[in-house]
């Protein structure tokens, strides 16, 4: 038996990177400063969010392939294949991006700056954890 959940975006993400071969491999190897942007809806779930704050930005990947089960890791044919559960692509399963990212400022509407954040323009967020 096959079981499905649905997820809802609580916000997307804004940055100058729009396609994959533009972004870092991790957010440390040069990620640019993104913004946030979180839907009305979760606004009162920010109430706690601080500028300075460390977070986790859980992300749905939405460029990633959901068929791929094994990857050339940093997408290096010299490296050996590996299952993409032991890597930390893109392409899996299901497509879940996990960000360490730094608040720098909570603007309003409701966005938040962070960096270094390597995720695509218009990722969407799946969740904020401190």
């Amino acid at each position: 038996m096959t079981l499905t959940y649905s997820l809802r975006p609580v916000g997307f993400v804004r940055s100058r990177l729009t396609g994959r071969g533009d972004a870092p491999k991790q957010g440390s190897e040069g990620a640019p400063e993104a913004w946030v942007e979180i839907e009305p809806a979760f606004g009162e779930a920010l109430d706690g969010i601080a500028a300075g704050q460390e977070v986790i930005l859980l992300t749905w990947l939405h460029q990633g392939r959901r068929d791929v089960l094994q990857v050339h890791p940093r997408d290096d044919p010299e490296n050996p294949l590996k299952g993409v559960f032991a890597t930390r692509s893109a392409d899996r399963p299901n497509p879940i991006g996990l960000h360490r990212v730094r608040v720098l400022e909570i603007a309003e509407p409701l966005r938040l700056r962070v960096e270094p954040l390597e995720a695509l323009d218009g990722t969407p967020v799946v969740d904020i954890k401190p």
